[in-house]
């Protein structure tokens, strides 16, 4: 099972970490794990490319492991109002397809939300 823990600061999410394999099917052939990833890059990508945001994630090569921090996403960080609406849309995006994909593959997935002090 995928969980994935939602990083939270005064109801604005973000970050998150990402733990565990799927285990829909085999390497390769897991489109739970492959959509998972994808949606992770894009968000990597977009906030970093697109937005020109700031994003700091470390990925575990041993576990594939991932833990991303978007700060920019906080008001009290202080961004530019447009950078902080940007990251936080995309947090929020990602979580609700991520919700949207529990209702079909709730035995792989697993979301939580963590209020986590900056």
């Amino acid at each position: 099972m995928i969980k994935i823990t939602f990083f939270k600061h005064d109801d604005v999410l973000y970050g998150f970490r990402e733990t565990g394999h799927a285990e829909y099917d085999d390497a390769g052939k897991d489109i739970v794990c492959a959509a998972v990833s994808s949606m992770t890059m894009l968000l990597i990508n977009t906030l970093e490319v697109s937005f020109g945001i700031d994003v700091d994630y470390k990925i575990d090569d041993a576990t594939t492991d991932i833990t991303v921090t978007v700060k920019t996403a906080l008001p009290c960080v202080g961004a530019e109002e447009k950078r902080q609406y940007a990251a936080c849309g995309v947090i929020q995006g990602y979580y609700l397809q991520l919700m949207d994909m529990i209702e079909d593959y709730y035995d792989y997935l697993d979301v939580s939300v963590e209020e986590v002090p900056v």
